[in-house]
């Protein structure tokens, strides 16, 4: 979150606090301020940039895994095809070789 963004925010809390505690504001403000900022670099957050970068890596890579599945779908769809093709040429050869003795 950005510095300015916490100041903000620190200033709406210490402008939400009753009349009677207004001339502690200032100091209610600092230590809005400190509390925020402590309690966000405890979060592992990342940039927007960072997480822009993040989702385009990882919608390529959806692109590159769905190509490859379909690619390997295509594959095996080919290869029961090839061993049927093949059978047919063996029974063929053997049945060739059965008239021929």
């Amino acid at each position: 979150m950005a510095n300015e963004s916490i100041d903000k925010l620190a200033k709406a809390l210490a402008e939400s606090v009753p009349e009677g505690l207004r001339s502690v504001r200032d100091d209610l403000e600092k230590n809005f301020r400190s509390v925020l900022r402590s309690g966000i670099s405890k979060l592992d957050l990342v940039t927007r940039e960072e997480f822009e970068v993040q989702q385009a890596v990882l919608a390529r890579t959806r692109a590159k895994l769905e190509a490859l599945e379909a690619r390997l779908a295509g594959l095996e769809s080919a290869k029961p095809a090839q061993k049927k093709a093949a059978r047919k040429k063996t029974v063929r050869k053997k049945g060739a070789a059965r008239k021929g003795t």
